[in-house]
């Protein structure tokens, strides 16, 4: 192995090559005592950067034949480039130890997974679709990585997660013991599937509730928890007593978060209005607040355009402002608030610095919110499209908004 920036490793692959007894072993020992991936000290001395090095320990009975590492966008960024060589771990000569190290601004988050091949080594790194969906299906978290993972849905498996020591602290993500809880329950509107989070002590007549629409409810409800997530805010009271109402819209993204007046429009006329009825929310468009991830974001940001009647607090996590990037134009929202009167809305923004596709245009959208006079916040975190970053994105926004 010719990249051994780790000190850890040199001293490895140092007492290997002097057979020193037992060293692998004790390698091992410290790794599962401290947890990986390995977080020294920056090679060239800057403290605002870490060395991260990944870790794989090959199975006795079934070594690989290659390790690919994938640092969710980071990997992906070198896929859609069609180079995924910088991502292949390397063997430690000697021992069962696979390393890939990555210099990292010390505040980085991110989820991430490996695939250990078992054939040639070319098929680790073919970058066509089919073969990348073939990767992330069979691809698997950490198992020297001692922290909670990151939840994965269509019988994936789950991501490990690295929070290098100034990635900003994510204090409502987990299921703390002894929060009051709130209830969950589902429901069909309309031919639509709904999960609503329930403060708690809620009671029907005990508003009106502060409201939250949260698309692709499929993977905030059953998959993340968010549940947990809005009772710690509660237990803090970092919420006022808010009703989420989760819509699934996975299945239905292409059409339903595309700027779609027709879905906006039932959200506002039947989707509030039941809510309402049933669970005692808010109508006012300044108490209700809509919130989405890329195509989500996006529509959560036109929702607000559309229907400031009914939205008048959106949350856009890395929003697709690319949209629609075909012969009708590129960016059609971000020159819809620069044309249209100034809604009477507010916005929260966030979008991850490894966000290569969605980064400028972010900072597009925002600057002609500041332009038109919104108010607006904005926060850039140094992560990817990545669940692992919206969680905590998630919490902040909806306090921030709500508060």
């Amino acid at each position: 192995m010719t990249d051994l920036r780790s000190p850890l490793l040199r001293t490895l692959a140092q007492a290997v090559q002097a057979q020193v007894p037992g060293a692998e072993r004790e390698f091992w020992l410290r790794v599962e005592a401290a947890g990986a991936p390995l977080v020294e000290a920056d090679p060239d001395g800057d403290p605002r950067h870490r060395l991260v090095t990944f870790l794989w320990r090959d199975e006795p009975a079934r070594p690989a034949t290659g390790v690919l590492t994938l640092l969710h966008t980071v990997t992906d960024k070198d896929r859609h480039a069609g180079d995924l060589t910088g991502h292949l771990m390397r063997r430690v000569a000697g021992t069962s130890v696979w390393a890939l190290s990555h210099r990292l601004r010390a505040d980085h988050r991110a989820s991430y997974q490996f695939l250990p091949g078992h054939g040639h080594r070319e098929d680790l790194l073919r970058t066509d679709r089919a073969s990348w969906i073939a990767v992330l299906d069979a691809a698997v978290p950490d198992p020297l990585n001692p922290a909670p993972g990151l939840p994965a849905r269509d019988g994936r498996a789950p991501a490990s997660v690295l929070a290098l020591p100034d990635a900003p602290a994510q204090p409502h993500t987990a299921r703390r013991p002894g929060v009051p809880r709130g209830t969950t329950v589902t429901a069909e509107v309309d031919g639509r599937r709904i999960t609503a989070h329930l403060p708690p002590g809620h009671a029907p007549d005990g508003g009106p509730y502060a409201v939250a629409v949260l698309f692709d409810g499929e993977m905030w409800g059953p998959v993340l928890g968010v549940g947990d997530v809005l009772d710690n805010l509660h237990a803090d009271g970092a919420l006022p007593p808010t009703v989420a109402l989760l819509v699934d819209t996975m299945g239905r993204r292409a059409q339903d978060l595309a700027c779609s007046a027709p879905f906006v429009d039932w959200l506002a006329d039947v989707l509030l209005p039941w809510a309402a009825a049933r669970h005692g929310a808010d109508t006012r468009p300044e108490r209700t607040v809509v919130a989405g991830q890329s195509a989500g974001g996006l529509s959560a940001a036109f929702a607000a355009h559309h229907r400031p009647d009914r939205f008048g607090l959106a949350l856009s996590q890395s929003g697709s402002f690319w949209w629609p990037d075909d012969a009708s134009g590129t960016e059609w929202l971000t020159a819809q608030y620069a044309a249209a009167p100034r809604r009477p809305v507010r916005l929260h923004l966030e979008v991850g610095l490894q966000e290569w596709l969605l980064l400028a245009e972010n900072r597009r959208f925002h600057a002609v919110l500041c332009e038109r006079g919104y108010d607006v916040s904005y926060e850039e975190f140094n992560g990817g499209h990545d669940y692992a970053c919206w969680r905590g994105g998630l919490a902040t926004g909806l306090a921030r908004l709500l508060a």
